[in-house]
């Protein structure tokens, strides 16, 4: 059975938990999506018990620090294991082009040489486009530009024969991906607060949605699972209380209101 490790459930700029990053898991085999923003990723993987040695992709839907930076100590991490004969194989980054770029720059001003030697013969940096389409996990993943307003970013789906599972990114849908988004079994996404706050945290200016937002489309799209973070943290400890009630009002089908380092059965 696939599982869901959540790893981050907080936006850029909280303090009470990680930035939102993900781990899928089959079997002794992971895909880490995205990485935070900074060596937090070395704790959380730890912590949630996945071994580097097994992390076989790592996908970067964009290049915000939140999302970013933490990929530069993961090219440590590994780098270092493959270099003392303890990583067997390649990893694989997927992400655009100027990603890339940022990695390549990142890493030669911030790591050792024999870490850069890593990038293109150990570490594969794979350039993606809207579209492109890879095996992971035993499932076609297939690539979407998610049309966002601020930077380009890349949402995907993961999908085998009767399950699919989409993750949107950290911006509101846009209905131009509906093709790519409907059918989906499970749908990832971010609610930055709740409607109901929206005034104090003012999610729409960010290019955010609420809870609301995001239940009522789930509930559009008849998507029967639907998990929501990249969240504002100020009463974390209350979140999933709270979130849940908003979201029961919209939407009918199972909802996970995670906390970072928690489990879910795809």
């Amino acid at each position: 059975m696939e599982k869901l490790i959540v790893l981050g459930t907080g936006n850029a700029m909280v303090t009470k938990c990680y930035n939102t990053c993900f781990a899928l898991q089959r079997g002794d085999d992971y895909v880490l999506v995205d990485a935070g923003g900074g060596n937090g990723i070395l704790a959380q993987l730890t912590k949630a018990n996945v071994p580097f040695t097994s992390i076989r992709h790592l996908i970067v839907t964009h290049a915000h620090c939140d999302h970013l930076l933490g990929v530069i100590w993961m090219v440590r991490k590994i780098g270092d294991l493959m270099i003392a004969g303890k990583y067997q194989g390649q990893l694989h980054v997927w992400c655009h082009e100027s990603i890339i770029d940022a990695i390549r720059l990142m890493s030669e001003i911030s790591l050792q040489k024999k870490h850069v030697k890593m990038l293109g013969t150990g570490i594969q940096l794979h350039s993606i486009t809207d579209g492109t389409e890879t095996e992971m996990l035993g499932c076609r993943v297939r690539f979407f530009d998610i049309l966002s307003s601020k930077l380009l970013q890349y949402g995907f789906t993961a999908e085998r024969e009767n399950w699919k599972l989409t993750c949107l990114g950290d911006e509101p849908y846009n209905p131009t991906c509906e093709s790519v988004v409907r059918g989906s079994d499970w749908l990832l996404a971010e609610a930055f607060c709740l409607y109901g706050q929206r005034d104090i945290f003012k999610p729409y200016e960010k290019h955010h949605s609420t809870v609301m937002d995001a239940a009522k489309l789930a509930q559009e799209l008849n998507v029967p699972n639907l998990v929501l973070w990249h969240t504002e943290d100020t009463n974390y400890e209350n979140r999933k209380e709270l979130y849940t009630a908003e979201g029961r009002e919209y939407y009918c089908g199972n909802l996970f209101v995670p906390y970072d380092l928690e489990t879910i059965d795809l």
